[in-house]
């Protein structure tokens, strides 16, 4: 516990937390004071004026970062046939039908993304209760279903990250990493805050875009200047 005490109050000395940055300032103070020994995720909160209780008010899409995300991330696909040889040429991790089923009932979950094409659902629908509480189930909002497959595949590997928003209204998200140069993060940023104001529901009234807040996985959260990121 010394140690975690010692980093954490390394990573905060000398910061003016009620300070609003500047995009590009707030990149640079967390990539500075990132000091794990791993290569740590820089997110992103944004905190929305929605109720996402009101269907009207639900915010939810993805948004492909242009430089990655820096993660690895395993894809598994419900198709057959045509399409589930074109799954697996794009890259796909796991490529099923009934037997991906019944490997996933038996909580053998192991892949961050899930598509299908539009004639799986049907077999995709009984995982409701299973996929649906991980974030998991596929969905045509989001480009998870679709008879594009292999597209949704390479989107899925090249840097795609959905966004939803949870209760209160909040979007969390990694947008890259620490050993992303400046100027890629800032990017990555700006782009996703604006997949996210593209996706601004009808029923929003008053202020959307609240807060954007920004960390790495294990340093402090800094406030970021609205005007850097979106134009507001």
């Amino acid at each position: 516990m010394a140690k975690v005490a010692k980093r954490i109050a390394k990573a905060i000395d000398g910061l003016e937390r009620s300070k609003l940055f500047a995009l590009d300032e707030a990149v640079k103070e967390i990539k500075s004071r990132a000091s794990a020994k791993f290569d740590e995720t820089v997110e992103i909160a944004m905190n929305l004026g929605v109720d996402p209780r009101h269907a009207d008010q639900m915010v939810r899409g993805v948004c492909q970062l242009p430089n990655g995300s820096g993660k690895t991330v395993r894809v598994a696909v419900f198709a057959k046939d045509d399409k589930a040889d074109e799954a697996k040429a794009a890259g796909a991790d796991v490529v099923g039908a009934e037997d991906l089923v019944e490997t996933i009932q038996k909580g053998q979950i192991n892949f961050d993304r899930c598509i299908a094409s539009p004639d799986m659902m049907p077999l995709v629908g009984r995982l409701g209760k299973v996929l649906g509480p991980r974030g998991l189930m596929p969905n045509p909002k989001v480009g998870t279903v679709t008879p594009d497959v292999a597209g949704a595949v390479s989107a899925a590997k090249g840097g795609a990250v959905e966004f939803k928003a949870e209760k209160a209204g909040i979007i969390h998200a990694g947008v890259g990493k620490v050993s992303f140069k400046e100027s890629d993060l800032v990017d990555n940023i700006k782009a996703f805050v604006d997949a996210v104001i593209k996706a601004k529901p009808t029923g929003s009234k008053g202020t959307y875009l609240k807060k954007v807040s920004l960390s790495s996985t294990m340093g402090p959260g800094l406030s970021v200047d609205l005007a850097s990121v979106s134009g507001q």
